[in-house]
């Protein structure tokens, strides 16, 4: 990492000074540096025809499953007519008509507003963030509207048929205004739910999960694997369970916790922890982050009596909190040393220093080996 790290910085240097006159090799020092390498699940949730899908085209196909299922489905938001920046809408408004997909104005607070509206008269509302950083705009339509119309009520009249897709995370160039992962701020809110996909597979069956799901839900997407993430995808219709955490590969020595690109990250480094120091990693996907899945977690940390949470978002009050307490208060006299969180640091979310702010697999791999020497 050190290397890395000096290579990154030369080369501002060096661009800066004026030696490089092509910025292209900057460029090239910060592919060199992806913090992670995309690990596709090996066996499908259902069998049946599949087909190669990258992430975009899994979400594109289960809003296609959506609109064919429903008639009462309606896709909406800024510039999703045409396909949206990321293509995931792509060719549907040409399938249903304007009708039922059709673009909005660029007013966050306006989109969610009507889509609570439109969700409490019977519609199944689905409604595109175009970036997960412009939902703060609409926050109060979520955390005090859409969250709460159920319970003011008494269960009289409800919006659960909401569903908002939002695109976020680290992309490589998206800097303070187009990289956050703002799960944590949602998870403070009870009445509705949030998951985090980890790849095309997951994609489409949670995406077809909260849409069908009683209460208005949350789908934060990784942008940066819209096109990097490819798998073998399931044509049919399915679903994954929200509230459920998948552990991906067995171990005993130390439980690595994360969701979305996290996981493939933590998948990794598994693999080194073993390879260099002999240490059996068990990898959980958390999936959903409310609700979350604690049995399958607390489990896990009892076997292994050692646990590390990764995520993107800044450390203070970031969702690893939550997990680092739940699991001291449930596995107090389980654990051989406290609960590490590799996270990005509380600071606005970098451009160039991206690669320094993000929890890769050497920051992680470094903390496996502290819990394993405490």
């Amino acid at each position: 990492m050190m290397a890395l790290n000096k290579l990154c910085l030369e080369c501002l240097r060096s661009v800066k000074s004026g030696l490089f006159k092509d910025a292209r090799v900057l460029q090239v020092a910060r592919v060199k540096m992806s913090h992670f390498t995309y690990m596709p699940d090996a066996k499908p949730p259902v069998g049946g025809e599949m087909l190669k899908m990258n992430m975009f085209q899994a979400i594109n196909n289960a809003l296609d499953l959506a609109l064919k299922t429903d008639d009462s489905a309606i896709i909406f938001g800024e510039d999703v007519a045409f396909g949206g920046v990321f293509r995931c809408s792509i060719g549907l408004q040409k399938k249903y008509g304007p009708e039922r997909v059709f673009n909005t104005p660029l007013c966050e607070q306006g989109i969610i507003g009507f889509a609570i509206g439109a969700a409490s008269a019977g519609a199944t509302s689905i409604a595109e963030i175009q970036f997960a950083d412009y939902i703060f705009p609409a926050f109060d339509q979520i955390v005090n509207e859409a969250a709460k119309y159920r319970y003011r009520s008494g269960d009289q009249f409800d919006c659960g048929k909401l569903t908002i897709r939002a695109p976020c995370g680290a992309v490589g160039h998206g800097a303070l205004y187009h990289s956050q992962s703002p799960e944590a701020y949602f998870a403070h809110t009870p009445g509705i739910k949030v998951v985090v996909p980890r790849g095309p597979i997951k994609a489409k069956g949670l995406l077809l999960a909260c849409i069908r799901d009683p209460d208005p839900c949350l789908i934060f997407e990784p942008k940066c694997m819209y096109r990097a993430a490819v798998e073998q995808v399931p044509v049919g219709d399915y679903i994954s369970p929200i509230g459920k955490a998948d552990v991906l590969k067995k171990g005993d020595k130390i439980t690595l916790i994360g969701w979305g690109t996290q996981v493939h990250v933590l998948l990794e480094v598994a693999q080194l922890a073993k390879e260099k120091f002999n240490i059996s990693c068990e990898v959980i996907d958390l999936v959903s982050i409310v609700p979350w899945d604690r049995d399958t977690i607390i489990e896990s940390v009892k076997k292994t009596k050692r646990a590390l949470v990764a995520h993107e978002a800044p450390l203070t009050g970031g969702f690893g909190a939550e997990l680092a307490a739940a699991i001291q208060e449930d596995c107090f006299l389980h654990l051989e040393a406290p609960v590490a969180r590799v996270t990005g640091f509380d600071t606005p979310f970098p451009h160039i220093f991206e690669p320094f702010y993000l929890p890769d697999k050497w920051r992680c791999l470094q903390a496996i080996k502290d819990l394993i020497d405490y």
